[in-house]
């Protein structure tokens, strides 16, 4: 069986590391899709954009890994860079990369399509901060509109409080999403092809789920199964879905959704190279689903072959 994967993908770019605020992340994801195409005896070899001659490096291999977390690697930038060396990849193409990236044009996409998600403010200077409360009130989310990992995210719950979450904010990009708060149930729907994994309800002690929660805290729960009655779970998969689709995401990813306490979901963001470490979200939604971290990645990396993915070659 080895042999047959190792023919039938050839060599394996696996792009890892970056230049992003979440490198340190995408060198943990990497080297865990590495190690399982190694053990499936897949030829594959770690390539950091960082690192000199990076393109020299790829240019030689049958199709990438895409591993990169963030600016880019996420945004479309490498993948427009793969295009250019026809070399096939795995997960969204250029567009799909780029406004999966973009907080702001991704809900503005949603809300022309008529999918819900929360309120929002855009906010390039203080002055524009009093137009915010005036609209949203409190309290509010605030995160830089291209970062992910809840990287310089923050609540809001007065006028003070959201001039320092904007500062923070505006550190890692000059525009910053403020959002309605919404109250209620955190969820993630994990896509692999046109198919949604199950749905993996989260629990924080914390106000939201921040990056402490995710990379750093004991305390934060995962509920797969969710505990949602089939309907409605199937109900979150759709819109999952439909919300990656709408973006011209592809191939695999997440979607991370909050249900309010009418029912009503609202869509917050879509991820398209979400962490791939054996504690994470979507390798834990694969598992509940009965597939194992090394079947996973040959699925993910099936999608540079077929064409499910962002690059239609090979």
């Amino acid at each position: 069986m080895s042999r047959d994967l190792r023919q039938r993908f050839g060599q394996v770019a696996v792009l890892l590391g970056g230049t992003s605020a979440e490198r340190d992340i995408s060198l943990m994801s990497g080297r865990a899709v590495l190690d399982a195409l190694h053990r499936q005896d897949i030829d594959a070899f770690p390539a950091d954009p960082a690192a000199p001659g990076f393109l020299e490096q790829v240019r030689g291999a049958d199709r990438a890994f895409v591993m990169l977390h963030g600016r880019g690697g996420e945004d479309g930038v490498v993948q427009g860079a793969l295009e250019l060396l026809d070399l096939p990849y795995t997960g969204s193409g250029v567009l799909g990369s780029a406004l999966a990236m973009d907080k702001v044009r991704s809900k503005r996409l949603w809300q022309a399509t008529g999918i819900a998600t929360p309120a929002f403010e855009v906010v390039r200077e203080a002055a524009d901060l009093e137009r915010v409360t005036g609209r949203l009130g409190f309290p509010v989310m605030v995160k830089p509109a291209r970062e992910g990992s809840s990287i310089g995210m923050a609540r809001a719950d007065d006028t003070a409080a959201l001039a320092q979450a904007w500062r923070e904010a505006a550190r890692y990009d000059p525009e910053v999403l403020v959002e309605q708060w919404i109250e209620g149930t955190e969820y993630t729907v994990a896509l692999l092809g046109t198919a949604a994994l199950p749905v993996i309800r989260l629990v924080t002690p914390r106000a939201f789920y921040d990056y402490a929660a995710k990379y750093e805290a004991d305390s934060t729960e995962y509920h797969c199964p969710s505990g949602l009655a089939p309907a409605e779970e199937a109900r979150l998969q759709a819109l999952a879905l439909a919300a990656f689709g709408v973006l011209g995401a592809s191939g695999w990813g997440r979607v991370d959704i909050l249900t309010d306490a009418t029912g009503t979901a609202f869509v917050i963001e879509a991820n398209t190279v979400p962490g791939m470490t054996d504690h994470s979200l979507v390798p834990m939604a694969a598992r509940a689903g009965g597939m194992a971290f090394d079947e996973l990645v040959v699925r993910i990396l099936e999608t540079s072959l077929d064409g499910s993915g962002g690059s239609g070659h090979g």
